[in-house]
């Protein structure tokens, strides 16, 4: 579909109509990044929408990557019990992902972003070493070079398995991931190859067939390479490996730029697409070199992304669900035992978002595929298995939630719609619809309590109320959009 936002790719200047305020800085952490604190949101109004930008991208391109773990190198004998180590290392780096998807902004979120386009399947290769070394590659080029992002994902040892690179070889050519790079990776399906541009590609892609011994990097070997001349988008020569990349973005780099740039809009700005702003991000996209980064920062500052029909119009995935819930709130939980980032990647993993698992190699095509009748339900219900956690820890959170949001009012109407505000993009279609929010939190309280002022937020069972409303909100359509 033809999005309805027709504002360009000028810097957004606030104006009357479409103010720089609060609503518009949680817009930016929602899509950037997984929410922003209240104190976040007032550090950011203080500046202008440009300068908040630069600071998102700019913490983005240096924050370093994840630290390695002691095994992120290891071959099968340096395990001492390889099935039950292995499987140990997996769930702790799932859990390091989760955590770096919680707490590193933009960079993380590039980086889970393209998991869902370089996409590999954990049960497929399901080696600890290889998943770290995947995630890795992930967060190094998540917003750096597009062009030396394909070259390299492609002889990652967890991709070599997943498409059977790792089978290639001048015997038996496999054409797997000569078909994906096309297909999925670069082009788009049916856009500027043909079936021979395939079989010519996987020749050219044999060799990374060795390895020492299992686990350890899959390297070249040339005895298994096809050293004959293949003819690839009508360049003919004995091409390898790099030969492949460097011609595909020579020829089909007018191709490649708008594929790549109508995936990063949809998943930032819209489902629904604006032709012509894709049309301008493909040109800065062939202009910088295929550098990422400046594509993000011309679409991510323009009029176009800060434009009220950009605002409320995606399904949260699930990890937006959790995570942005997890920032916004503030609510702290006793993790010490990982028990919380445990339930979150079981939780997420249940409305159809398995980390490092994608549906199949095409990805999650995401959005309305987040949600049907069981997933819906499923999200309430996670949403609360997660806040009951946190109300363990501390139930007075929940008050001093409700304070400092609300400057300690003890008006009920007042009270709800700030905190309902404060979680949705865009308000309630009706004032009925804060009608009914408003006497869920107001509960089971005596209503002459709330007319005579005796009731306030120190009220003994204003935790509790803040709680109901805040299960309320995850039950509202507009909690689910971002």
């Amino acid at each position: 579909m033809t999005s309805c936002n027709i504002a360009g790719t000028s810097a957004y200047t606030p104006t009357t109509e479409n103010p720089w305020n609060a609503a518009k800085v949680r817009h930016v952490y929602r899509r950037l990044g997984y929410g922003a604190t209240p104190a976040t949101v007032n550090l950011a109004l203080a500046g202008t929408p440009q300068e908040l930008i630069d600071q998102l991208l700019s913490e983005a391109i240096s924050m370093p990557n994840t630290e390695a773990p002691a095994w992120a190198n290891w071959t099968i004998d340096n395990f001492t019990n390889f099935d039950e180590e292995n499987e140990d290392y997996i769930r702790d780096w799932k859990f390091q992902a989760a955590r770096d998807i919680f707490s590193k902004g933009l960079k993380a979120r590039m980086a889970f972003f393209w998991s869902n386009h370089f996409v590999t399947q954990l049960d497929t290769y399901f080696y600890a070493p290889y998943l770290y070394q995947y995630w890795d590659v992930l967060q190094t080029y998540a917003l750096g070079n597009f062009r030396e992002f394909v070259r390299v994902i492609g002889i990652n040892n967890a991709m070599l398995i997943f498409l059977n690179g790792f089978e290639n070889t001048e015997a038996e050519p496999n054409e797997n991931y000569a078909r994906e790079l096309f297909e999925l990776f670069t082009l788009g399906a049916d856009n500027g190859y043909t079936q021979e541009d395939i079989e010519e590609a996987s020749r050219a892609l044999t060799g990374y067939n060795h390895w020492e011994s299992f686990g350890s990097p899959i390297t070249f070997e040339a005895s298994t390479f096809d050293a004959t001349d293949k003819t690839i988008f009508g360049q003919t020569g004995p091409w390898g490996y790099d030969d492949l990349i460097n011609i595909l973005f020579e020829q089909r780099g007018d191709l490649i730029a708008p594929y790549i740039c109508t995936k990063l809009y949809t998943y930032f700005v819209s489902p629904d697409v604006n032709e012509d702003i894709i049309a301008i991000m493909a040109q800065t996209f062939i202009d910088n070199d295929f550098e990422i980064a400046p594509v993000l920062d011309q679409l991510f500052k323009s009029e176009h992304f800060f434009d009220p029909d950009a605002e409320g119009g995606i399904i949260k995935s699930p990890y937006d669900l959790v995570s942005t819930y997890l920032t916004e709130s503030g609510f702290q939980y006793n993790d010490a035992e990982d028990e919380v980032t445990g339930l979150i990647v079981y939780i997420t993993d249940t409305l159809g978002q398995d980390l490092f698992q994608p549906i199949d190699v095409a990805g999650w095509q995401r959005n309305q595929d987040w949600i049907n009748s069981s997933t819906l339900t499923g999200r309430w219900l996670g949403m609360e298995y997660v806040s009951w956690n946190m109300w363990d820890f501390s139930k007075d959170q929940f008050r001093q939630f409700a304070k400092d949001l609300t400057g300690d009012s003890n008006d009920p109407a007042f009270i709800t719609r700030t905190i309902v505000d404060y979680f949705i993009s865009k308000p309630l279609y009706t004032e009925s619809d804060y009608e009914v929010a408003t006497s869920i939190f107001r509960w089971e309280v005596p209503e002459n309590y709330f007319d005579d002022g005796t009731w306030d937020l120190d009220w003994s069972s204003a935790d509790y109320q803040t709680l109901l409303l805040i299960f309320h909100i995850f039950k509202m359509p507009e909690f689910q959009l971002k």
